[in-house]
């Protein structure tokens, strides 16, 4: 989906979920938001008005009123459509007011043919959740200078979670001149927030109900950097709610999921079928596991876009598909029929590392849902497709999960084994042909990564990426891929490229390669990924890993190597590094060696952590990236 869809998405997105009004103080965001930019944006918000209505059962009553400027060129792309998500069995929605405003003060009104319902894209060939729409406004005559205003009414009829409600509003990196969100809910039913960079003004209470209102302001965002974690980790954000406290959530959504269907016969047949023959508890749960998510289509609309509570888990498995909370049914279904105790967790899915004090669905808030279970003292996400059992996606890791059966917080595992091997052999020939035999080894949790992204690709495909391997080794030649067995679900991975490389050395003069230890993707090319920011501002997420590394080149007899790089050891409180570099004037081989140890306590670093291991990262780039001299006789 293009970004401003996204962007209008989050805009325009009310969700129902769960939180007396304490607001926290807004964190210092001096790294990552600044006052004033001698850049112009391409677009501002210079109006945004949110106002929710709220009944005693949950239901909304919702108008948001909208002025966008493009400043730019590029800002025209960005607001001159304009999509409105919505639920079309739950909610209504109408367009009150939608015109371009041009540079010149011109007032042009959209059509009613450009107003539109299209299909949520996530949703696309999943008719259990083709009541996701969106409804698109298209703006007509938008140049540089030209504002647009949208004002629509959307009526949630029935609540995602009865008589309950929340909302969470995430800051799009724009310049934000004005924004306003009102919520109106009956005076019985107090509003909780969490408030980061918004301004609560006073409630006030009248005739039973009781507004509350935040305003916020920001008009220059720092750009994002590599690898950093989404703002609402540390920054500005807001989540509302009528929950209490996140007990009282997880009971609610406890409630919801209770199917009988999950304890039939089919699914015992089932879960019978899966584990015959197995008899150790975590084998079993790994069998139904692989089996989950190499037949379960993942329908990848975060929890709260649609109804809080799964389908029903005989309908899940008779259309082999559904999304997060579908799959942790199912899944939970087939472990308890095998015996295996387990629960809902509910948690963050993606760059947000911390959850608000109050719960809710949203986003930065609660949008997933994985499986725990107790007995084995593991966490499992059936709908990542390429993650071994026992292992997790790194969009769940090291972050709080709400235990549905318990209502506590917990938090999954900070870190997770990565470890790859490497032995890359190359024999010189008299003309500057290379024969080349590259064998890796990858173990831990990115193994079954490559070992799905291969199990799942064509043959086609899988010479492309020979190639591409290659090229981002600045390597020119051919070569054909084998590999360990792709029909295993468990333990380390290998493939070897075996093939030929077009004048890696020129036969005549002198020349200058990489003493290299890998193809792209090993040591030199961690170690520029995580250099590629020169100073931080911003908790990023940190590398971890053990990656050893091994080449040898034999050169022929009519070359002579001139220069070799010297040994290095480097050593930091969180990376290890070291080289050594052997030549053996007999036999015209040079042997490489390198290890690198990244041993973060956590998934996420703070800025300091760069700078203190950005000395030690350089040296260790540097060394990496060195050459052997050679010239012919």
């Amino acid at each position: 989906m293009p970004k401003h869809v996204l962007l209008a998405l989050v805009w325009a997105l009310s969700s129902v979920g769960s939180v007396v009004l304490h607001a926290a103080p807004a964190l210092a965001l001096d790294a990552t938001v600044a006052s004033g930019s001698d850049d112009l944006a391409p677009s501002v918000i210079e109006s945004d008005i949110h106002t929710f209505s709220i009944r005693d059962d949950g239901s909304i009553d919702e108008v948001d009123d909208t002025v966008l400027r493009a400043n730019t060129t590029a800002g025209v792309d960005e607001i001159a459509e304009r999509y409105i998500w919505f639920d079309k069995n739950l909610d209504q929605v109408q367009v009150l007011e939608a015109e371009t405003i041009t540079a010149d003060g011109t007032h042009v009104p959209v059509g009613s043919e450009a107003i539109r319902d299209v299909q949520e894209p996530r949703s696309a060939d999943a008719p259990s959740f083709s009541d996701a729409e969106l409804k698109a406004v298209i703006f007509p005559a938008v140049g540089p200078g030209s504002r647009v205003h949208l004002k629509f009414h959307k009526l949630r009829t029935k609540p995602t979670i009865p008589r309950q409600f929340s909302h969470l509003a995430e800051p799009a990196r724009v310049p934000i001149e004005s924004q306003k969100l009102i919520f109106d809910l009956p005076a019985s039913r107090p509003l909780h927030a969490d408030a980061h960079g918004y301004t609560a003004v006073a409630p006030v209470s009248e005739g039973g109900r009781t507004r509350y209102e935040f305003d916020y302001r920001r008009t220059h965002f720092d750009r994002p950097e590599s690898g950093s974690v989404a703002i609402a980790s540390y920054g500005d954000r807001l989540l509302v709610t009528t929950f209490s406290d996140y007990a009282t959530f997880a009971a609610t959504y406890r409630d919801g999921a209770r199917d009988a269907s999950a304890d039939v016969p089919a699914v015992h047949a089932l879960a019978d079928a899966l584990t015959r023959g197995i008899t150790d508890p975590r084998d079993k749960a790994r069998a139904i596991y692989d089996w989950m998510r190499m037949n379960i289509r993942y329908v990848a609309l975060f929890l709260g876009e649609t109804a809080a509570s799964p389908h029903k888990v005989a309908d899940i498995l008779a259309n082999r598909y559904g999304d997060c909370k579908d799959h942790v049914a199912l899944f939970g279904a087939l472990l308890s029929a095998a015996g295996i105790r387990n629960q809902p967790a509910l948690l963050n899915l993606g760059g947000v590392y911390t959850l608000p004090t109050v719960p809710g669905y949203g986003g930065d808030a609660i949008n997933h849902v994985i499986v725990w279970m107790p007995d084995l003292q593991t966490f499992a996400d059936t709908t990542a497709g390429g993650i071994e059992f026992g292992y997790l996606p790194s969009g769940v890791m090291d972050r709080p999960a709400l235990l549905v059966d318990q209502g506590v917080l917990v938090r999954t595992p900070a870190t997770q084994a990565v470890t790859r091997t490497v032995h890359l052999q190359m024999q010189v020939g008299a003309d500057g042909t290379t024969d080349y035999a590259y064998d890796v080894e990858d173990g831990g949790s990115s193994a079954e990564l490559e070992r799905n992204r291969l199990r799942r690709a064509s043959a086609q495909r899988r010479a492309a990426v020979v190639t591409e391997r290659l090229q981002a080794s600045g390597l020119q030649g051919s070569g054909t891929m084998t590999t360990s067995p792709l029909e295993v679900t468990t333990g380390a991975f290998e493939t070897s490229i075996h093939g030929t490389l077009e004048h890696l050395v020129w036969p005549t003069g002198t020349t200058a390669i990489g003493a290299l230890s890998s193809l792209s993707g090993g040591i030199a090319s961690q170690l520029r990924g995580w250099l590629l920011e020169r100073t931080r501002t911003q908790p990023y997420v940190c590398p971890n890993g053990e990656f050893d590394e091994t080449g040898v080149i034999v050169f022929p007899s009519n070359l002579s190597v001139i220069d070799i790089p010297t040994d290095t050891d480097l050593h930091s409180e969180t990376f290890d590094y070291q080289s050594r570099y052997l030549f053996d004037a007999q036999t015209h081989m040079i042997q490489v060696t390198r290890h690198l140890h990244a041993h973060f306590a956590s998934t996420v670093c703070a800025p300091a952590d760069l700078t203190a291991s950005r000395p030690v990262l350089l040296k260790a780039e540097r060394d990496a990236m060195s050459q052997v001299i050679v010239k012919a006789q």
